[in-house]
């Protein structure tokens, strides 16, 4: 391991908090993150290391180390959310309804950091780096970042080996780190479901077929898979959230418009999410036939769950009882939000794990894609060293 880089790494501490407030104050959609995607290659670019657009608006970096070895992906994603900031602060987003309100802007800053110490480095490793900065990751439909920049190549010429992602986090204390083995991130689905009754007035009820009522009985009778059907050791969420029918009190819609989510940490996964999905959809006929009612459901495939790779964690680990001074600081993590890096980690060996950046004295304990999300800035460094150690320890394994 590099000599003194825990100094190398804090001197650069300014450096990183003036890109991360940079780039809050300069939110961008998926796919439109034109203005960080130039940032990032004219930051590599200065470094010495080969770039390349793809996605639009994504940029991977190349860095080649002393002599040929494997390659390993250190990942980053770009995109801000849809989303009216409230923080009170002098970074606050410049852009109405758009802001940094899952902490991209941090791993942007903290993978370019990353970056410029290893390129002073790149005598002392074999192999390759890439450096990969993703956009569109807020996003639940098939055209998510991960999967579009896969598709155009970024996981060949140098083939990638394996992969490492981090996220900012602020249901974690500031200080530690969340990872686990298998699976750390639910599979998520989303549908859209329509119920068709016949429309009339709320005074003649007996005249008409009511799809408020089938509605308000499958919201609630779905409930029903998750505590009685489904293995407590595989948690399954069945969420609704949009409810949209009718034009005015007193009268009775033709139909009922439901959009919700399926989220899973399953061991078999497509095989126990088509079981799910007939359990889901046995409830729906159940109650329609009961109602009179008719229905049809459509389903917006999005990510698979995320699952670590035994030996990748172990990487992460090591990396992290380095930063961090011990054991101690490592938590057992997982969470049923979704994240499209999955789609790395069903094709090569990878690890994704969390940065803890909760510290109330700070503002940074208000969840992710609230109006006041903020982070602790002195985790940026610890986010840094993390990725210079898990790349360092995987090239010279």
């Amino acid at each position: 391991m590099i000599p003194e880089l825990k100094h190398e790494i804090k001197s650069l501490k300014e450096e990183v908090i003036w890109l991360r407030r940079d780039l809050h104050m300069h939110p961008e959609l998926g796919f439109k993150e034109f203005r960080t995607s130039k940032m990032i290659c004219e930051y590599l670019g200065a470094l010495g290391i080969e770039t390349q657009v793809l996605a639009q608006t994504g940029v991977v970096g190349l860095l080649k180390g002393n002599g040929p070895g494997p390659t390993v992906l250190l990942r980053a994603d770009m995109d801000a959310l849809p989303l009216q900031e409230i923080i009170d602060k002098p970074y606050k987003s410049i852009y109405e309804g758009v802001a940094h309100g899952c902490g991209h802007d941090a791993h942007v800053a903290m993978l370019l950091v990353a970056a410029k110490v290893l390129s002073k480095h790149r005598q002392e490793f074999k192999g390759n780096i890439k450096f990969l900065f993703q956009p569109n990751e807020e996003t639940t439909d098939p055209r998510a970042g991960a999967l579009v920049m896969i598709r155009e190549g970024v996981l060949e010429n140098p083939r990638v080996d394996g992969a490492f992602a981090l996220h900012v986090w602020t249901d974690i204390d500031s200080g530690k780190i969340g990872v686990v083995n298998g699976a750390i991130m639910a599979g998520l689905e989303e549908f859209e479901l329509t119920v068709f009754g016949k429309g009339g007035h709320t005074a003649s009820p007996h005249a008409a077929v009511d799809p408020v009522i089938a509605a308000a009985k499958i919201v609630d009778a779905v409930q029903f898979i998750s505590t009685r059907e489904i293995n407590v050791f595989n948690p399954t969420i069945i969420m609704f959230g949009r409810i949209q029918g009718g034009s005015w009190r007193n009268v009775i819609p033709e139909k009922v418009e439901i959009g919700g989510t399926i989220r899973y940490l399953l061991e078999d996964e497509e095989r126990e999410k088509a079981i799910l999905k007939e359990k889901f959809e046995r409830i729906i006929q159940g109650i329609c036939l009961a109602t009179r009612t008719d229905y049809e459901i459509k389903y917006i495939p999005s990510n698979p769950s995320m699952k670590n790779a035994p030996e990748m964690v172990q990487f992460v680990r090591e990396a992290a009882r380095d930063t961090l001074g011990g054991e101690q600081s490592i938590v057992e993590y997982r969470v049923m939000g979704g994240e499209d890096f999955a789609e790395f980690s069903r094709r090569v060996p990878s690890a994704f794990y969390f940065i803890g950046a909760r510290n109330k004295a700070k503002s940074s304990h208000y969840p992710h894609h609230h109006p006041l999300f903020d982070i602790d800035e002195d985790v940026l460094l610890i986010g840094v060293e993390m990725h210079v150690r898990s790349a360092l320890a995987y090239l010279n394994k």
